[in-house]
């Protein structure tokens, strides 16, 4: 039975809430489209049907068509898929509501599967994974990008130490991330012939805690962890 990590309803809720300031919010979406953008340029082939996984409204594609020529990256049909429906239907596009960790396509049906990161909130990632090569027809491709280990280690650093500080233990409140070669591990054990993975840092900075915490929230990324604190947090 697959681990509950992640409350999958608290992630639909808290894309719901971000469905309606994401324009002002989605920079690090922008950015990470932007470089699944470049790696697509290197790849010269056409892709008749692609799936936008995990779509926060049309970011993948805004990059994509900003790489400019006919069919942009090569794509000639994108749907747009989220488990909310509010960010599928800001895709204005071919768009579907499903769960990343249920999809509905026929084997063999996709050319290409693009992922902005999303897969960091699912549960059992190494099914969603084998789910996305059986939809991939023998010579389609999978791009994805996800938040590494080293994504807000300050953040759970002081917030670990001021909890024991004041209350003598410490609760989740920063989810686990997957690293490189953890990655590379479950992309061979999904079947992918010829797994690449590496890895960027992108640092940001914040006045305080509270403003990346606030900024976290607006961008739909507030703490899902299934085990998370259900009351406030004590002011201390």
């Amino acid at each position: 039975m697959t681990p509950l990590v992640f409350d999958r309803s608290a992630v639909r809720r808290n894309r719901a809430r971000a469905a309606r300031v994401l324009a002002a919010h989605d920079f690090l979406w922008r950015e990470a489209a932007e470089r699944l953008a470049d790696r697509l340029d290197d790849v010269r082939r056409t892709f008749p049907l692609a799936l936008d996984l995990g779509a926060h409204g049309a970011v993948v594609a805004h990059a994509i068509a900003g790489h400019g020529g006919p069919a942009h990256g090569g794509i000639e049909t994108l749907i747009a898929c989220d488990q909310q429906a509010a960010m599928a239907a800001a895709a204005a596009r071919p768009a579907i509501v499903a769960d990343e960790e249920a999809l509905p396509f026929a084997a063999a049906s996709l050319d290409l599967v693009l992922s902005c990161l999303s897969l960091h909130w699912v549960n059992d990632l190494p099914g969603a994974l084998i789910q996305v090569n059986r939809a991939l027809k023998p010579d389609g491709l999978f791009l994805a990008s996800m938040l590494g280990r080293a994504t807000l280690a300050e953040l759970r650093e002081c917030l670990m130490e001021a909890e024991l500080a004041a209350a003598g233990g410490a609760a989740p409140r920063v989810s686990p991330f997957a690293d490189a070669s953890a990655a590379a591990a479950l992309l061979q054990r999904a079947g992918f012939a010829l797994p690449v993975v590496d890895s960027d840092m992108l640092e940001v900075s914040y006045p305080d805690a509270l403003a990346l915490m606030r900024d976290l929230r607006l961008m739909g990324e507030a703490n899902a962890h299934a085990d998370r604190p259900r009351t406030l947090t004590r002011r201390a």
